[in-house]
């Protein structure tokens, strides 16, 4: 037995410990009330928790698959296109907007409550125990893991003052009283774990702080053209409670060029070796004052409290169409969106001023077909494919539709997507009338509709303007997140106790005892440096020889004690100063 008393303090210490409460479950008839608080520490437990960041983990994985429609709506657009079957559903389950539905805010949420009810009471006991004195030494320190021991000539109330300050001199929070010397050190373990669950909370609020104050809008922009922030110039705009269209930064800019290489030899062919986007943009109204920058993968501009992120690159192949008359009804670059590595890019070119056709109607004529930017000799084995994404042998294949586009119908269109409902596909000599022109060729349109010119290519380039305020929250919150953990995980937490005693011989009884949380030699190893330096205090004395010679009767062993010992003995303590160290 101990005569170790427990008051307060060592019972705030006892309940530092992140173990779940045993409970088989709540009593019955314990009310509405019972329910309730039974329901809350389930919630606050560390099981829950764990199963609440797990399912978090899993939630995450859609968002990671499946393009999301605040990210990248072209790729969204692009993937409800090719996966018709399955969008109706993917849309009423919200895998389009996952970080955003109602089944990730709530399990966000859970977790979020989780852990604001583990962190505080925990953070109010860490609090008391730091302001509590270390445990006591116990009664018998023999039974400790770590044991030494041996007797000196010193005074014992001179012994206990030199360990006390060899202990304190040694950074633990050391005690003097009761004929002993009780100390303890590693609190950051505890204090690493409370940060890593303080970096988790922060981390969460980070999020949410960006989901309820972000926004952004995607920008596709041909070269030679530019682009004001504005939500009538944006392709796409998705904004929150706290930040509308009304917040966006004033400004703008202009691509002047963009750089594309790639790896032209080896086994990475074709690989991406550099995409930077030339720019001249200005900040505020004033379109006048200009500056010079470049935006390329993972290093945007940063414009006021946005940020533009280069995200795509494609090619713009430039078109002239004349009808019969010989007047050019349109000119310009139509951008084309890529389909594969090698850049073979599908794309429509809308007419919408032709005119009259030959007898006099009223009529649109709509093109649909392939850039190839370095085509194939031949279509036969590998069909309208590009060999590789640079422009090395650029090709624009072409079929023509003459007809209604139902553009003046008032119904938004897609401009990716030709509406063919109202038009006939042209024909020529019985089959479907195809063209496949390179740069500088023309086609004569079927049944008098004009021409069309392959003039050449530009190259565009795709934005996110992005605006998160919780970013740099979250980073450090993920940060201190890591520093908490290992602080957890390398900190060890463990307690020396010295007691000195005076024995009926004159002599006086030096014993040195630790526990650590953990298995480790650094208990043992302090120890042992403790009762080194302890020496220049209380120098070990040998036993005094006995004054009477042993009789003929039966051996008795001496009541010897060693003079130095430093040896484990059983790990049963005998009153732990708290659950997790066996004291």
């Amino acid at each position: 037995m101990s005569d170790t008393k427990t008051g307060p303090d060592t019972a705030d210490a006892e309940r530092l410990t992140s173990a779940p409460e045993e409970s088989d479950g709540p009593v019955v008839g314990i009310g509405i009330r019972g329910w309730v608080l039974w329901m809350w520490r389930q919630l606050t437990s560390m099981r829950v928790a764990l199963i609440l960041l797990f399912l978090l983990s899993l939630a995450a994985i859609p968002g990671s698959l499946i393009p999301q429609t605040g990210q990248n709506a072209f790729k969204v657009e692009q993937w409800k296109a090719a996966h018709k079957g399955v969008t109706p559903v993917y849309e009423k389950l919200q895998l389009f907007d996952v970080y955003s539905s109602v089944w990730f805010s709530a399990i966000y949420i859970l977790l979020f409550v989780s852990l604001a009810g583990c962190i505080v009471p925990r953070t109010w006991q860490f609090v008391g125990v730091l302001r509590a004195q270390p445990p006591a030494a116990p009664r018998v320190l023999t039974r400790m893991p770590v044991y030494a021991a041996w007797h000196t000539g010193a005074d014992p109330k001179a012994v206990n003052a030199a360990a006390y300050r060899l202990l304190k001199k040694r950074g633990f929070r050391a005690n003097l009283g009761g004929g002993a010397v009780s100390s303890e050190k590693g609190y950051l373990r505890e204090v690493g774990n409370l940060a890593f669950h303080l970096s988790l909370f922060a981390l969460l609020a980070g999020f949410a702080w960006a989901s309820l104050a972000s926004g952004s809008g995607g920008k596709l922009v041909v070269e030679g053209q530019g682009y004001s922030n504005t939500t009538t110039q944006l392709d796409d705009f998705t904004g929150s409670a706290f930040y509308t269209a009304e917040d966006l930064d004033a400004f703008g800019f202009k691509l002047d060029g963009f750089t594309a290489k790639y790896q032209t030899s080896g086994d990475q062919a074709g690989s991406a070796r550099e995409f930077t986007a030339h720019i001249r943009y200005w900040e505020g109204s004033d379109a006048t004052k200009l500056k010079t920058s470049t935006i390329s993968v993972n290093h945007p501009l940063e414009i006021g409290s946005s940020k533009v992120f280069l995200i795509g690159h494609g090619y713009a192949p430039v078109v002239t169409v004349r009808n019969a008359k010989n007047e050019i009804v349109y000119r310009g670059p139509t951008a084309f969106l890529p389909q594969d590595g090698n850049l073979t890019s599908t794309g429509v070119i809308k007419v919408n001023d032709y005119g009259q056709d030959a007898n006099g109607k009223k009529t649109q004529l709509g093109f649909s077909g392939y850039f190839l930017p370095t085509a194939p000799e031949s279509f036969e084995k590998t069909g309208p494919i590009s060999m590789f994404p640079g422009a090395a042998d650029p090709m624009l294949v072409l079929t023509a539709y003459a007809g209604d586009l139902r553009s003046d119908a008032g119904v938004p269109q897609n401009v990716y997507q030709l509406d063919t409902k109202a038009m006939t596909q042209l024909q020529q000599d019985g089959t479907i009338a195809r063209a496949r022109l390179k740069a500088g060729q023309g086609w004569t349109l079927p049944d008098g509709y004009g021409t069309i010119t392959f003039d050449g290519y530009q190259q565009w380039a795709s934005f996110n303007v992005s605006h998160r305020p919780g970013n740099a929250v979250a980073l450090a919150g993920a940060v201190a997140a890591i520093l908490g953990l290992i602080g957890s995980l390398f900190v060890q937490r463990r307690r020396i106790w010295v007691r000195a005693t005076a024995g009926p011989d004159g002599r006086t009884l030096v014993e040195v005892a630790g526990l650590a949380r953990s298995e480790s030699a650094k208990t043992a190893e302090e120890l042992a440096d403790l009762a080194v330096e302890l020496q220049d205090d209380a120098p070990a004395i040998d036993a005094p020889e006995p004054d009477t010679e042993p009789s003929d009767g039966p051996d008795t062993e001496p009541d010897t004690e060693p003079d130095t010992e430093l040896s484990d003995g059983p790990s049963d303590p005998v009153t732990p100063a708290d659950p997790d160290s066996k004291e």
